[in-house]
């Protein structure tokens, strides 16, 4: 279980987490990827953004160390980092927040789940 009470510099962190995942997007993708893995392709795809919008969120996550990054062939593919040090913080924030699977099986009936890869 993740204590905020332990000292003011754990209040900051937390701060910090909270303004990453106050934008929706982010917010969303992290939820996404609580159960599945994703290409920056398939979140264009999931929020009819551009590939560098996309990557700018995915950039900001993957610097704070919330999401990690696997290369698979040509594609980067994203996940949550587990080993991230406020992992459980995190993990309780996404437990209160609603499914998002839809937007992977809209991909999935669409047939662009990883059609780039």
């Amino acid at each position: 279980m993740f204590d905020l009470e332990k000292t003011a510099i754990e209040m900051e962190k937390a701060a910090s987490i909270l303004k990453l995942l106050g934008d929706s997007t982010r917010l969303t993708m992290m939820k996404l990827l609580e159960h599945h893995d994703c290409c920056v392709c398939e979140f264009v795809e999931i929020f009819n953004r551009s590939q560098p919008s996309i990557s700018q969120h995915l950039r900001k996550l993957r610097d704070a160390g919330m999401v990690k990054e696997e290369r698979r062939g040509q594609r980067i593919f994203y996940s949550l980092n587990q080993s991230y040090e406020y992992f459980s913080f995190i993990q309780q924030i996404l437990q209160s927040l609603p499914d998002q699977d839809e937007k992977i099986k809209e991909l999935e009936q669409k047939g662009t789940r990883i059609t780039c890869c």
